[in-house]
């Protein structure tokens, strides 16, 4: 008898462990893998690069010495600051790197938008951001707020292909200076939330980055704008920010670079859709060498590792830093010697007027 009300005990213990197991949540669900591979971590990259979407948001009063440290211990050669902003607060930045560290950090201007419609607008934003390039800006960055949260005079959504912006995109290619734009955000954010989502925990997590076809716009029509935009200035050198949020659609991505040969792509925060298909990633990579420039985005020295071991390692499953953003593995593309080098450094060299080419080699 006690045998038995012995096991029985411990047969509901059992059932509560497993049911207490059960109820685990998938964001708590993070298994460490069993595989056994092998590994490559690379903590600093194989050639000096240059990180061609940084941001310091303080850089006109910041002390710069311990991103320094930062870049060196990555084998950073430049960091192009997109935050430069315009004006005074531009020049402060540019003085700030001179008294400093002149050939490490660059900036790109910032244009605000709002206004957009009242009388002189475009001809004074024309004539600030040529100011902003004499002071020292080397290029112009565009925020997503063009396109989904800037709104003309009359109050309208501010398109990016809006004809008032036209002059804007021609100064940068008269001044010969890029203009990298960040157009929307994943497609995922302007679909249903449900369990069809692949963006489903980032969203649960982030929920103000939900979107509709109505808040503002739909993604395709922000995408749309973006290319006709494009198109209609040839002679200007775009950058599409995160590869344009196609980089979990290379085929399509592909065609758009073959229409739009004066558009590059950077991979700032889409390095997992890259690692977890490699071996379409490395075809595309050899393809556009030319056209492809490294990025990070926000500034956290130690995400760095896994763009680098995605690029240089043909290592197999092998987990992102962040699982709201990628649950899943990642492999490595092993790209070669000649493609990381035009990747790292001598695509942007080549791009961005002004770069001190002595710190890098051949």
């Amino acid at each position: 008898m006690q045998i038995r009300i012995t096991l029985i005990l411990l047969l509901c213990l059992f059932s509560f462990e497993i049911g207490q197991a059960q109820e685990l949540s998938f964001e708590d669900y993070n298994p460490e893998s069993t595989l056994v591979v092998p590994e490559n971590q690379v903590i600093r990259a194989k050639f000096p690069f240059i990180d061609i979407h940084g941001h310091q948001y303080r850089m006109p009063e910041q002390d710069l010495t311990p991103v320094i440290t930062a870049m060196d211990t990555l084998n950073m050669g430049i960091m192009i600051n997109l935050s430069g902003r315009s004006g005074d607060q531009l020049i402060k930045s540019v003085n700030n790197i001179k008294d400093h560290y002149p050939n490490r950090f660059v900036v790109f201007a910032n244009i605000d938008f709002r206004g957009v419609g009242t009388e002189n607008w475009t001809e004074n934003a024309v004539s600030q951001f040529e100011k902003d390039v004499k002071n020292g800006a080397c290029g112009l960055k565009i925020y997503k707020s063009l396109g989904m949260r800037y709104k003309d005079s009359d109050g309208k959504r501010l398109s990016i292909h809006d004809i008032r912006l036209d002059p804007i995109w021609a100064k940068c290619g008269e001044l010969g200076v890029p203009v990298l734009i960040h157009a929307a955000d994943p497609k995922s954010f302007w679909d249903d939330f449900d369990g069809d989502n692949e963006r489903w925990l980032e969203l649960k997590t982030h929920p103000r980055r939900k979107r509709s076809k109505t808040d503002p716009a739909s993604w395709e029509q922000i995408i749309s704008e973006q290319h006709q935009m494009f198109k209609k200035h040839p002679k200007t050198i775009f950058i599409n920010a995160h590869m344009g949020w196609y980089a979990n659609n290379l085929a399509k991505l592909s065609e758009l670079m073959e229409e739009m040969s004066n558009m590059n792509v950077e991979i700032g925060a889409i390095i997992a859709e890259l690692g977890r298909q490699p071996r379409a990633a490395k075809r595309f990579f050899e393809k556009y060498q030319d056209r492809i420039l490294f990025g990070k985005d926000s500034w956290k020295p130690e995400e760095f590792p896994t763009y680098f071991r995605v690029l240089e390692t043909a290592d197999e499953y092998f987990p992102y830093h962040k699982k709201y953003h990628a649950f899943w593995a990642m492999y490595g593309l092993d790209l070669s010697d000649e493609v990381l080098k035009k990747v790292y450094y001598k695509n942007a060299l080549r791009i961005v007027p002004g770069l001190d080419r002595s710190l890098f080699p051949d």
